[in-house]
């Protein structure tokens, strides 16, 4: 994924009120940017970080500046923009990079499924057979390597992971993707210090045959490439 191009550089010095973010721009400019991240953001989001945003045209909006890129910690650039999770999934499935989910038919965005007309993230035809995909953008990490999932209790994402099951009793497939935006990581597990429910649940989806996937990052301040397959730990 091409970045919007040129990103602007700046210094963090506070992420607040979920999403809004005050950065100190190169030029000295102090300006309050949209940050596109309801998590926790843990180990992304400290004062005096380096950031990098894009900024839109449009006169509508109220900050035109939009966080893209933190710098979590020195040579470790991290994707902190949810919404392009999705897109970045999507590419690697098209490009191959996810074998298991290669090679779609048709692929579809954001579908209702379910008793509870939710949304899917990703809706793929694979040998006639739809596949339900679940998206979610994963930012937290570990010293010894290791992406966690959620970074703050996910009730939603717990739904998400019952649906998901429901449509393997139901005879499809289904499958989650923690789509990793960041390089220093070698597997991703889930973060049952922070949310043990979700932890439970993600278990107990794979055993009901819910496939659980992660795909880590390359990032630069030009794009974002989801390029090779990560272990998720569920022991």
């Amino acid at each position: 994924m091409i970045l919007p191009a040129p990103l602007i550089p700046g210094t963090l010095q506070r992420r607040y009120k979920r999403f809004l973010a005050d950065v100190t721009l190169d030029d000295g400019q102090e300006i309050t940017a949209h940050c596109p991240n309801t998590g926790s953001m843990m180990g992304c989001m400290e004062p005096g970080a380096r950031v990098w945003l894009s900024r839109s045209d449009d006169p509508k909006r109220k900050c035109p500046h939009t966080w893209e890129l933190v710098q979590a910690r020195e040579g470790v650039l991290v994707g902190i923009h949810t919404g392009r999770s999705n897109a970045l999934v999507e590419e690697a499935i098209r490009s191959g990079h996810l074998p298991t989910l290669a090679n779609p038919t048709e692929l579809r965005r954001e579908v209702r499924y379910g008793r509870n007309r939710s949304r899917i993230d990703l809706l793929l035809t694979l040998d006639d057979t739809p596949c339900y995909v679940e998206v979610k953008n994963v930012t937290a990490a570990v010293d010894n390597g290791v992406a966690l999932f959620p970074d703050a209790v996910s009730t939603r994402g717990t739904r998400h992971l019952q649906e998901l099951m429901a449509m393997v009793e139901e005879g499809h497939r289904a499958a989650l993707v923690f789509c990793v935006q960041r390089e220093d990581v070698t597997r991703v597990r889930p973060a049952d210090e922070i949310d043990p429910d979700y932890g439970h649940w993600l278990r107990r989806a794979a055993e009901s045959g819910v496939e659980i996937l992660a795909l880590g990052a390359r990032v630069s301040t030009r794009d974002i490439t989801l390029h090779r397959t990560l272990p998720v730990d569920l022991e």
